[in-house]
């Protein structure tokens, strides 16, 4: 399984998720860390991503290679981020055929109607158990 970490400014969403992700699941899971900027990839590769690219390329390239993509809503948002995420990127990650699992961060307009609002570590948490129980599910662990 390869699974791709999406994340932007600081970095800090992404090493949580990451950190979480290699705690929780065997090596053999691959865990990759896209960043906007360079400080963002390079705090997801100090939390234990195996491999890691910055920029509009590599998300737009990597993001139809992974079975599954985890961020925050933000990701599908062209322009958000403070302008980082490009409409290019948005537009690959919307368009990937891998499944997204996503943070509903309202950092970026967007309200999901119904959602309880809950703090980050909370909803790592969830994401974290909603990606190791696919993992199991897949992989009959």
């Amino acid at each position: 399984m390869r699974i791709a970490v999406i994340d932007g400014q600081g970095g800090g969403i992404g090493k949580n998720i990451v950190d979480k992700l290699r705690k929780g699941l065997p090596e053999s899971v691959e865990i990759i860390a896209l960043g906007t900027n360079s400080a963002a990839t390079t705090n997801m590769l100090k939390a234990g991503a195996n491999e890691g690219a910055t920029g509009e390329n590599a998300i737009v390239v990597t993001a139809s290679k992974v079975d599954i993509i985890v961020g925050t809503i933000a990701i599908l948002v062209a322009n958000s981020m403070l302008g980082e995420l490009t409409p290019q990127m948005a537009t690959a990650i919307g368009n990937s055929p891998a499944r997204k699992i996503l943070l509903p961060i309202n950092r970026c307009g967007i309200e999901i109607a119904g959602l309880v609002s809950e703090p980050l570590p909370h909803q790592i948490e969830k994401l974290v158990e909603r990606l190791m129980n696919i993992w199991r599910d897949e992989y009959n662990v």
